[in-house]
């Protein structure tokens, strides 16, 4: 293996390509973009940053350790800048909960909602350790390529409950039910819902704990260029603005790809970051057996799509923080329209992300940076007209974020803004449905039930990114370029 093409220059594509580079291997990535990134895009307009996302940066060591494999230092091109606190949560009702590793105020924090569940969140907390032993630390970072590996896991998962959601795990050990909200809340950064996603992701609590949360200076297109900067420095080469026509096959072998500007390489082995329906359904058109796993792929479920409203205001905001947690009047019922039901309904709960209130340098002087995001079904439940659909949604969300946020003049104040919707998944990320986070995290999609990391037919075709293990996520698919990388390497030898 002397060769390779990595499709994609998104985070997997990209931390991947770093660790085939760094041993050895002449390895080019093909971007059908203007810009590395895939879902980490950005744009610039009227002298504001935006970052498409994603922008909560957690276990860095993982992403040093791409640096460490030729003996440099992600300070050479990255700097992350600590966040505190995490994540500043609310509810209509004026609640307030600030998301913290700092025990002593976030001991407070919790007592500020029932004192009881102090000691029920320790309780929690060791759950989360166990877990994140088990299904980061042991699991996170190897592949799930036969059955056998899964029941070799099995006894882990069945010890830790791992059928049940991480919301009824979090509900056994607190009461109140808007700490359950805040300790479940993350499955959906990586496109779960809280009520069916695996307890086995409740890991994230403990991977924020020990690792912080962090920002890269400049954005989260920073880390991204960083990446691509020590690519090039270790002699890869990145092709940007050539979407990938085809894989080739011979039988049971890849042998190339060619590009839709014409552009073709004789490859020793290809790994995909692309969607994966996408790889299977059209790049690998001519092959029997893709065609025969794209069909099986899409009768599985796929997470939900988000609107995305990216904004520009004139003035700066100190009393809100770099991530804000917008929770609404339901949670439960909210999350069975976006995942069962598949409508759009009248609330809704936001995420915003707030860069200036870490780097004033992503605004002009004087203004701010912001984007805010909604969960909403993807395209196969709610095939709506987002022309039009988009507006109405836009003119709710800042209406609530008016009233939320004390900024009741916020549609006076933006210098510009722009909304990026899952058609816009669908067509720039070439993501089935337009879903987000690609197959949704379900314990029946997780490990060897999702994408392998190495195509079961197609001997030296590999899969990298939020569709194959591990999942969504930075860590979760820089952990799957580590895997992915592991395999590629050992059938090298």
């Amino acid at each position: 293996m002397k060769r390779v093409a990595v499709i994609g220059a998104g985070f997997g594509g990209l931390a991947l390509a770093i660790r085939l580079q760094s041993a050895g291997i002449d390895t080019t990535i093909l971007e059908a973009r203007d810009k590395p990134g895939g879902r980490a895009y950005f744009w610039e307009r009227d002298g504001f940053v935006f970052d498409a996302g994603p922008t909560v940066i957690t276990a860095p060591e993982a992403l040093a350790e791409l640096w460490k494999l030729s003996g440099h230092d992600i300070s050479e091109d990255v700097k992350l800048l600590p966040i505190s606190p995490f994540y500043r949560l609310s509810w209509p009702d004026g609640t307030a909960f600030d998301y913290t590793n700092d025990d002593t105020v976030l001991n407070a924090e919790i007592a500020k909602l029932n004192p009881d569940d102090i000691a029920g969140y320790q309780k929690f907390l060791k759950y989360s350790e166990a877990v994140y032993q088990e299904g980061y630390v042991k699991l996170g970072h190897v592949a799930f390529l036969d059955f056998k590996s899964m029941i070799k896991a099995a006894p882990a998962l069945m010890k830790h409950q791992a059928w049940r959601s991480v919301y009824s795990m979090v509900s056994s050990f607190v009461k109140n039910e808007k700490l359950r909200e805040a300790l479940s809340f993350h499955t959906l950064l990586v496109g779960g819902n809280p009520m069916a996603t695996s307890s086995i992701y409740a890991l994230i609590h403990k991977l924020e704990r020990d690792g912080g949360v962090w920002f890269a200076q400049g954005g989260t297109n920073k880390l991204v260029a960083g990446m691509v900067r020590h690519f090039e420095r270790l002699g890869g080469v990145l092709r940007l603005n050539d979407p990938v026509a085809a894989i080739d096959t011979l039988g049971d072998r890849v042998t190339g790809v060619r590009t839709e500007s014409g552009f073709a390489m004789e490859v020793d082995a290809v790994a995909s970051n692309a969607e994966v329906v996408h790889s299977y359904r059209h790049l690998l058109k001519d092959s029997r057996s893709a065609q025969r796993k794209a069909a099986r792929l899409e009768r599985m479920k796929f997470s939900p799509s988000l609107f995305v409203l990216h904004f520009g205001l004139r003035g700066t905001f100190p009393h809100i923080p770099h991530h804000s947690i917008l929770f609404g009047p339901r949670y439960k019922g909210l999350l069975e329209d976006l995942y069962d039901h598949g409508v759009l309904p009248e609330d809704f709960s936001l995420y915003l992300h707030h860069p200036t209130a870490t780097d004033p340098s992503m605004a002009p002087e004087g203004h701010s940076t912001f984007y805010v995001l909604a969960p909403v079904p993807h395209l196969g439940k709610f095939p709506a007209d987002w022309s039009e659909v988009g507006p109405i949604l836009e003119e709710r969300i800042f209406a609530e974020m008016g009233r939320r946020l004390m900024i009741p003049d916020i549609k006076e104040r933006v210098v510009t803004k722009f909304a990026y919707m899952p058609p816009d998944f669908q067509t720039d990320l070439r993501s089935h449905l337009g879903s987000a986070f690609s197959l949704e995290p379900l314990l029946t999609q997780s490990a060897y039930f999702r994408v392998h990391n190495r195509d079961d037919a197609i001997s030296n075709l590999y899969f990298v990114g939020a569709g194959t293990h591990p999942g969504a996520g930075i860590p979760g698919v820089v952990g799957s370029a580590k895997a992915t990388a592991a395999l590629m390497l050992e059938d090298a030898k």
